[in-house]
């Protein structure tokens, strides 16, 4: 349990850090996109108002030339820095002019196919390679002017490529220092949790011992004064908390020694078919139909002892909270990669908020028929422990008209 804790924390750490980098790299490099969309615009802008060219220079000042509705200023180096071609196209498609003295990389040819390819997309602006272009009118013809981006995209990928890579390397420095500092948080909580448990353990012992002495006392009065019900009740008791801690006793050791089970192969069909036989009686005497559908030959490497209280723990739970005159079935199958045992019973007082609870030590969905069959709470608990000690799972599901399955996989 204090290695699961470990890694959820561990998990949620890295997993909240890696959302916020996210996030900010994100908000980052989408605002430094934009920012080269919209001046690349507003150059292609400049461009369309005169005809594919920059306007020619006059006696002042060139951000005053080209910018005379109020619109943010340019460099007066823009024309110097720029790198751009244009291609006029009647409305067949068919080139009527190609201007490429302001580039060097690009010929005509070259030129006619990018305008080809960016009519064909029927979108006025966008990019053709590392090409930002824009479609404009020019009466009944249409001009294409393309501008340069080599060098503003070249940069944006640089600074992407860096941020994530220094995000990476964070993100590894953040779970190496999760990995050592995490162990130093858990370490209280996991002293206590041994604590528990060990205390669990030998506070079992040393009950088993008056109880022990109460049920052999109980005997001798018997045999002095005869049987009487309280005597009976004294003995009835006495069983019960006997079993109650011996289930404690039971699922302590189950979590303090899952690297130590006694693993041998066995009929698991073979086992589950005993197991499931003892209840017939019982499932008739309380007049509930009990069914086993079990795949027989299915061998298993496991504990035989945990793997038959497992089954006899969901049968028992099957038996005791199930409607009156309900159906009981249980199910044994191999599937792909392990084997499958499903238990089902009608328990129409069973509400679906309760299940995610079924697992937990002393939970009861309906205290009250706690009370009538002598249950604990603590019976599921054992198979889940023993289910996690060899490596499996177990879940309880809701079904239609108030059915519970609780299916318990074992892997291969």
């Amino acid at each position: 349990m204090i290695k699961k804790l470990r890694i959820k924390f561990i998990s949620a750490a890295m997993l909240s850090l890696f959302a916020v980098l996210l996030l900010i790299i994100g908000a980052v490099n989408v605002y430094n996109y934009s920012n080269i969309v919209h001046s690349t615009d507003n150059t292609l802008s400049l461009l369309e108002e005169n005809n594919g060219r920059f306007p020619i220079r006059q006696n002042k000042p060139f951000d005053e030339q080209i910018m005379p509705d109020n619109r943010k200023p340019v460099s007066p180096e823009l024309p110097f820095q720029s790198r751009f071609f244009s291609i006029l196209i009647n409305e067949k498609g068919e080139t009527f002019a190609v201007d490429t003295d302001h580039i060097a990389a690009i010929d005509e040819s070259t030129a006619v196919l990018y305008a080809q390819k960016a009519v064909s997309r029927n979108k006025q602006k966008g990019f053709v390679n590392n090409y930002r272009y824009l479609i404009a009118d020019e009466g009944n013809l249409r001009r294409v002017i393309f501008l340069d981006c080599t060098k503003e995209l070249d940069t944006f990928k640089s600074f992407l490529f860096s941020s994530c890579a220094v995000s990476v390397l964070g993100m590894a420095a953040v779970f190496a220092l999760l990995l050592v500092l995490s162990g130093r948080i858990i370490r209280p909580v996991s002293d206590s949790y041994e604590k528990q448990k060990r205390f669990v353990t030998d506070a079992g012992h040393e009950i088993k011992t008056p109880l022990t002495i109460i049920d052999a006392d109980t005997e001798l009065l018997e045999m002095e004064i005869g049987e009487n019900e309280w005597l009976k009740d004294i003995r009835s008791q006495t069983q019960r908390l006997g079993k109650l801690t011996n289930d404690l006793i039971y699922l302590s050791r189950m979590q303090e020694e899952q690297k130590r089970l006694q693993a041998i192969d066995f009929p698991i069909s073979d086992v589950t078919a005993e197991t499931a036989a003892s209840f017939h009686s019982r499932a008739i005497t309380e007049q509930k139909e009990f069914l086993a559908a079990i795949e027989p030959m299915l061998c298993y490497k496991g504990d035989e002892n945990a793997i038959r209280q497992l089954i006899s723990i969901l049968l028992d739970n099957a038996l005791k909270y199930s409607d009156p005159n309900s159906h009981i079935h249980l199910s044994l199958c191999r599937e792909a990669k392990g084997i499958r045992l499903s238990v089902f019973n009608k328990a129409s007082f069973v509400l679906k908020d309760d299940l995610p609870n079924f697992f937990d030590r002393f939970y009861r969905a309906d205290p009250s028929r706690n009370s009538k069959t002598g249950g604990h709470g603590i019976g599921l608990s054992i198979a889940k422990a023993v289910a996690e000690a060899h490596k499996g799972r177990i879940e309880a599901r809701a079904l239609n008209d108030g059915v519970i399955c609780i299916t318990v996989f074992l892997p291969l």
